[in-house]
């Protein structure tokens, strides 16, 4: 079997951590971009926006960083880690679960400027969450 160092774990999960927020915030950002030539109501948008921050305070501080820190412990606790335990299996099929998910969202979105608010909402919050709450892999 493989082993590895934790630290090299770390940053496996940290490489999948920050992956995941480029993939929604650009996602986001092309979502914004079409629902603006759908409707260009900077009022609304800024609302939006605003919205959106709140979600991500609560997002990093209730559930991301918890999730973060649960699983630098883990690996932590590994007495011979392997190249693949960097996150559970479970996580995985986790993220697998929601990247279809936010694909098929997206596609039901296209021309609808209110659902195109919507699914760019949760992915921008869920995008920038991921962000902030990363900065948990540079603490040690």
């Amino acid at each position: 079997m493989i082993e590895v160092e934790k630290r090299t774990l770390k940053l496996l999960a940290a490489f999948v951590w920050y992956t995941g927020f480029m993939a929604l915030v650009i996602k986001a950002t092309l979502l914004f971009v079409e629902a603006y030539t759908l409707n260009d109501n900077a009022l609304l948008f800024i609302t939006v926006l605003l919205f959106t921050s709140l979600l991500i305070y609560f997002k990093v501080k209730y559930i991301f960083s918890k999730v973060c820190k649960k699983n630098l412990k883990r690996i932590d606790a590994l007495t011979k880690p392997k190249l693949w335990e960097f996150y559970r299996i479970r996580f995985f099929i986790f993220l697998i679960t929601m990247i279809i998910l936010g694909a098929f969202l997206s596609r039901m979105a296209e021309g609808n400027y209110w659902f195109l608010m919507g699914v760019g909402v949760i992915d921008s919050s869920v995008g920038l969450s991921l962000f902030f709450s990363g900065f948990l892999f540079w603490k040690k």
